[in-house]
């Protein structure tokens, strides 16, 4: 098989034989069936965990920065390789997002729950200015942006309801 066929994928999706393709998916977590972001906020949890566990709050701030980073360049890979705007397979926004609204809280699995049903929630709800970058801001920062916007109301609601939760 040449080099080609190797990082063609199935639909006329890009295929993981590309780094950066491997990346914008998460290691394949956004070619999951129905709601990729959902399946790409999930598969950001186990990591964030480990992060946080053996390198505290700034270990995983670090992580978020380097994710984010590293999907600037990705998701501008997959926009380019697909011809899409905001392809719903590029789902290391999702990753970057969802660490940065956990940052706030250690390693618990129920404000992890919290966390992710918080980020998801605002995600799709998209307040502003979280609306304006994902309809104005174009490119891998685009659909780095919005996320990262997003995940700064979740970080504080997170962060208010584990001080809630402490009493």
């Amino acid at each position: 098989m040449d080099d080609v066929n190797a990082n063609q994928g199935i639909s006329g999706r890009p295929g993981l034989g590309d780094p950066a393709i491997l990346l914008a998916t998460w290691f394949g977590a956004g070619l999951l069936p129905v709601a990729p972001g959902t399946w790409g906020s999930l598969a950001a949890l186990p990591l964030a965990w480990l992060i946080q566990l053996y390198f505290g709050w700034a270990g995983l701030l670090a992580g978020a920065a380097v994710v984010f980073a590293a999907g600037v360049w990705s998701a501008g890979v997959y926009i380019r390789t697909s011809g899409q705007d905001d392809p719903g397979p590029v789902v290391i926004d999702e990753v970057a997002g969802q660490w940065l609204v956990l940052v706030p809280v250690y390693p618990d699995p129920v404000l992890y729950g919290v966390g992710f049903l918080v980020f998801r929630f605002v995600d799709i709800l998209k307040p502003w200015p979280v609306s304006w970058a994902d309809r104005e801001i174009k490119g891998g920062f685009g659909v780095m942006l919005d996320d990262v916007l997003a995940a700064a109301y979740g970080a504080v609601v997170v962060y208010a309801l584990s001080r809630i939760a402490e009493g």
